[in-house]
């Protein structure tokens, strides 16, 4: 689920069902492309420009439609990708129903495998979901409390790596380290490491973190002045 492989089209030898016929995944035409692409804007997955050409945003997109829709996770139209994208049943990627089992009452739900989170409040209502970036080698599934942790403080406005970064807006909830944070960005000129659209795929692992939107990290702070439920699932 996180390998960290590099999204591209896949190999030739995979191939996509369209209107019935087998045809090598890398024989997609320009229009099917542009078809794909409009599709998943329509979906909410964020595809970028409608331009036929399958670069990392659309590759991005796609992957995140695969892990809305519980497909393999490699950024390919190939496969049953295009033809379930197609499809009138596709789920859109921007909403998502909240993992079966994360428990109940006001919390903070992650899921791995989708590369998601919910801020979930005390009556049951999403307040906000949106992708993230993890590193599951380091966070393990399970319950947690936000809060101050091995003597730290359980929140930093701008906190950092020791080096050449700032994590904004972290919020600690497991173990000394682990935290929400802003997509970390550079000291030197403030811009992120990885754009915004790389959220909610599996094609970047942080160093143990959950790094999130800005918009996401600003509603995290605010949704975290008291110690709150962190779900962490597969």
């Amino acid at each position: 689920m996180r390998t960290l492989t590099r999204l591209g089209m896949g190999a030739a030898a995979l191939v996509v069902a369209i209107a019935g016929t087998t045809i090598p995944a890398d024989a997609l035409t320009v229009a099917q492309n542009k078809a794909a692409q409009t599709r998943l804007n329509k979906l909410g997955c964020t595809s970028g420009p409608v331009d036929g050409k399958i670069g990392a945003m659309t590759q991005a997109a796609t992957t995140r439609f695969q892990s809305a829709n519980k497909l393999a996770q490699n950024g390919s139209l190939a496969g049953t990708t295009y033809s379930r994208l197609m499809a009138a049943s596709a789920k859109r990627c921007d909403v998502r129903a909240v993992p079966a089992g994360s428990g109940g009452g006001r919390r903070i739900v992650l899921s791995q495998s989708q590369n998601w989170l919910w801020l979930i409040d005390s009556a049951g209502r999403v307040v906000r979901q949106g992708g993230m970036v993890d590193n599951p080698t380091y966070l393990k599934p399970g319950t947690y409390t936000s809060g101050s942790k091995c003597g730290r403080a359980g929140r930093i406005k701008r906190n950092t790596d020791g080096g050449r970064l700032y994590l904004n807006n972290f919020v600690r909830f497991a173990s000394c380290g682990i935290g929400f944070h802003q997509i970390p960005t550079y000291k030197s000129n403030g811009a992120q490491i990885h754009a915004d659209w790389l959220l909610g795929t599996n094609s970047r692992a942080s160093h143990g973190c959950i790094r999130v939107s800005k918009p996401m990290s600003d509603t995290i702070w605010s949704f975290t002045t008291s110690a709150t439920k962190v779900v962490v699932v597969r």
